[in-house]
């Protein structure tokens, strides 16, 4: 997903495959944190793998004449995620595979076509899975977490499980990773790790602990070296006043000494 406004165009080729337009503009702001959150943490995920490609909110079809699906995730293995990003949307008959993984967040306008219409249209499209996350807990989806997995051409509903504490979550073989429905947020735990992969959030709190730890690194040391200048000048002025001193000692010696030659 691009943090840059891409410029409105229609489809034309450039490179391997047809650059595609911008899809219309989300108008439902809630649920872009979440999205977010989803790319940059699979992004993260494969950030050293040329061959998946992970964005969203670009148009995903078979063909440029119909441009009507724009996921707001999805994940690709097996592909030039460098052309793909370049052509600014998934051609599926020109990268020659659909993706592997899809991902809608519930937004209050078009969360009633995510379970329905899209989900009729990635399942026509060949998406090998279709999740949906709907952080109100059910306000605008169907459930709060849904998963679909294709078999002989058509969606079968994911096992999901929930927790006594609420939790809800899913496995997706696609990823080798469970989706976690937890108090609101998508989370994503490795079962092989034993662990949950880093959220956005994280990561910024991350940036924002490092931040104030660099901050206060750097107030200690102005405040050491402020300690140092001080000592420092506290030593000069202890040796002005010795040499002070000794100037001294050394004229009422030399006064002393002219009084007795007297």
């Amino acid at each position: 997903m691009s943090t840059q406004t891409r410029v409105a165009l229609a489809p034309r080729k450039r490179g391997r495959y047809t650059v595609l337009p911008d899809p219309p503009e989300h108008r439902d702001m809630p649920q872009h944190k979440h999205i977010t959150n989803a790319d940059t943490t699979l992004r993260t995920r494969y950030i050293d793998r040329p061959d998946v490609y992970v964005d969203g909110e670009c148009y995903l079809c078979y063909d440029t004449g119909d441009l009507t699906l724009y996921p707001d995730c999805m994940v690709a293995f097996g592909v030039d995620a460098e052309a793909i990003d370049e052509a600014n949307g998934y051609t599926i008959s020109e990268v020659g595979k659909p993706p592997d993984f899809v991902l809608e967040v519930a937004s209050e306008s078009t969360g009633q076509r995510d379970y329905t219409d899209k989900r009729v249209g990635y399942e026509n499209l060949g998406a090998g899975e279709y999740w949906r996350f709907d952080y109100t807990g059910g306000a605008y989806h169907d459930r709060p977490l849904a998963g679909d997995i294709l078999v002989d051409g058509r969606y079968v509903d994911m096992e999901l499980r929930e927790e006594p504490g609420g939790m809800i979550w899913g496995h997706s073989p696609a990823l080798g990773l469970d989706l976690c429905w937890d108090d609101g947020r998508l989370r994503f735990y490795d079962p092989v790790a034993g662990e949950y992969l880093r959220s956005h959030w994280e990561s910024e709190a991350d940036r924002e602990a490092e931040r104030q730890a660099r901050q206060v690194a750097e107030s200690e040391r102005e405040a050491a070296e402020f300690e140092r200048e001080a000592e420092r000048q506290a030593r000069q002025a202890a040796e002005a006043r010795a040499e002070a001193a000794e100037a001294e000692n050394r004229r009422l010696r030399d006064l002393l000494d002219t009084l007795r030659r007297q």
